[in-house]
C-alpha cells in the first residue's frame, strides 16, 4: 500500500511541527488558516474504528497540544478539529488523520455543516446507541 501520509512520515518529507513516535503533526499542502496542521499516528491506522485506543488517545492529546500552541504561538481564539471516518464521510485520505485549524473571530472560514443528512433509521437513534453501548 502506497499511503501518502504514510510516505511523507517514513521520508521526512514534509514541514514538520511535531514528530512522535505514536503521533506526530504537519502542516498540509493547502492550509485553512495560517498553521493549520495535521496531526496523525505515525502507524498506519485507515480511519477511527480500527486505531487501537492508545493510540488514538496519543494522537488526540497531540491534536490538544497543538491547539494550545496555536492559542499560545499564534494567538488563535479558537480551533475546529476535523476528521473523517469511512467512506461515507468524504474521507480524503485512507488513514486517519486530525486537521487542527486555527481560528479568529471573524476570520471568514465556515466549518459547520450547512444542512442535515437526509438518512433515516427506524426508532430513536439515541436509544439505540445507548443500547450498544450498555
Amino acid at each position: 500500500m502506497d499511503c501518502v501520509f504514510c510516505r511523507l512520515i517514513r521520508e521526512g518529507s514534509t514541514r514538520w511541527v511535531v514528530r512522535g513516535d505514536v503521533a506526530c503533526a504537519f502542516l498540509p499542502l493547502e492550509p485553512l488558516a495560517p498553521g493549520h496542521t495535521l496531526v496523525v499516528p505515525t502507524g498506519h491506522y485507515a480511519d477511527v474504528f480500527g486505531t487501537p485506543e492508545d493510540v488514538l488517545a496519543a494522537t488526540t492529546a497531540l491534536a490538544q497540544r497543538v491547539a494550545g500552541a496555536m492559542r499560545e504561538a499564534l494567538g488563535a481564539t479558537g480551533v475546529n478539529l476535523l476528521s473523517a471516518s469511512g467512506p461515507g464521510s468524504e474521507q480524503s485520505v485512507p488513514h486517519l488523520h486530525f486537521h487542527v485549524v486555527p481560528r479568529w473571530v471573524g476570520d471568514g472560514i465556515t466549518t459547520w455543516p450547512a444542512g442535515r443528512s437526509g438518512h433515516r433509521v427506524d426508532g430513536d437513534p439515541g436509544a439505540r446507541l445507548a443500547r450498544h453501548l450498555a
